[in-house]
This record gives C-alpha cells, structure tokens and sequence, in this order.
C-alpha cells in the first residue's frame, strides 16, 4: 500500500519539496540594485525604464528569466541577473508586486482615440481590445501572466509595441509565446495608433 501511495505521488508530480514562493522582505534587499533605474520601490523615474511596481509575479519572474536567458534582449539589463539564483528572481518578484505603482497622466489630445483602441480595439482591422487580457482598469491578469499596464510610462510602451511589431525578432521583441498574440496585434497598429493607446495607459488607473 505505501508503494502503491508513492508511486501515486510522484505520477502526480507531488514530491513534497515544494518550490518555495517569493520573499518580499528578502527581494528589497536584493532589488536594491534595480533601484537605479527602475527606483528603489519600482516606480520608475525614466519613462524610458519600466515602472514595476504593483506589477504581477508571473509576469515579472518571465521577464527576468526571459532576459537571463537570452530569450529576450534588454541592453541595459545584460549581466544584470547573471548570477542571480531562481529564488532571488522569485523574491525580486514578490518585492516589486508588493508596491503601489504611481499614475501619469494622458495627453488629452490623443485621449479618445487611445480609449477607443484600449476598449474596443479596431474591428476592420481584427484588432481586438486590450481590456481582454489587461482588464478595463489596466491592471492586467496576475494569474495568468498578463502584464498590468496601467500608469505606466507612455514612452516604455510605445518602445515595446514598435519592437512587437518589427519582423525581425533578433531586433525587435518576440518573447510573447508560440501565439505571437502581442507580435500579431502590433503589426495591426499605426504609429499614431501606438502613441495614443500609449498615452492613454500612462493616465490610466482604478
């Protein structure tokens, strides 16, 4: 009978050593170093630097291993997280998506044409909305890795939309997963189209 529990245990994939969650507390300490570009609580000054605070654990803990890996390439972070272990990324994680991000605000001029792609993206051009998978408020989907958007610098997104939408992924970004689903909406989107959405999520909030 204990055989037969065992074996059921390891079919199950239940081994009893758990990979242990992020330490907030820990993750400060060791995010010290982010602060110089991302701020010490992970809201950015540098609208070219991603804010991270508020931001989900998932989301936060692939890009980081995205970028250890080479998988995604970010200049300024390259040797960053060389020697980081895979705890220290789950702590950094916990750290920053334990913050309150701050809010910006949008350019009122490109307001009601980034509100209408947010929420209601484009129809003629099978563009659907970003509310899917970031919610009305920006705050994204934790669970299922999608990014909270929300209040972040309208800079830093359109920076991200354009390389989504270059073809070369060597030279733009394609670290969305195999359904390209971020690649095939950015190469639907005009230059004005990125600048006002982006807009419009930088002033975005609850």
């Amino acid at each position: 009978m204990n055989k037969l529990i065992v074996s059921l245990l390891l079919t199950l994939g239940i081994t009893g050593v758990a990979h242990a969650a992020g330490d907030a507390t820990a993750g400060q300490t060791k995010a010290a170093v982010c602060g110089a570009c991302h701020g010490p609580d992970g809201n950015s000054p540098a609208p070219n630097f991603p804010k991270l605070a508020g931001q989900g654990e998932k989301y936060l803990k692939k890009q980081m291993h995205d970028i250890k890996d080479g998988k995604r390439t970010v200049l300024e972070m390259t040797g960053m997280l060389t020697n980081l272990t895979d705890q220290d990324l789950d702590d950094i994680a916990a750290y920053f998506a334990s913050q309150t991000g701050s809010v910006g605000a949008a350019d009122k001029a490109l307001v009601e044409r980034g509100e209408a792609l947010f929420r209601g993206g484009n129809l003629e051009k099978g563009l659907p909305a970003c509310t899917g998978c970031h919610s009305p408020d920006g705050s994204g989907n934790a669970a299922a890795g999608f990014p909270h958007l929300g209040g972040q610098h309208a800079q830093y997104i359109a920076k991200q939309l354009t390389d989504f939408r270059k073809e070369d992924p060597k030279v733009g970004r394609s670290n969305d997963g195999d359904a390209m689903t971020m690649r095939t909406i950015a190469r639907k989107l005009s230059d004005e189209d990125i600048a006002a959405v982006s807009s419009y999520i930088q002033g975005l909030h609850k």
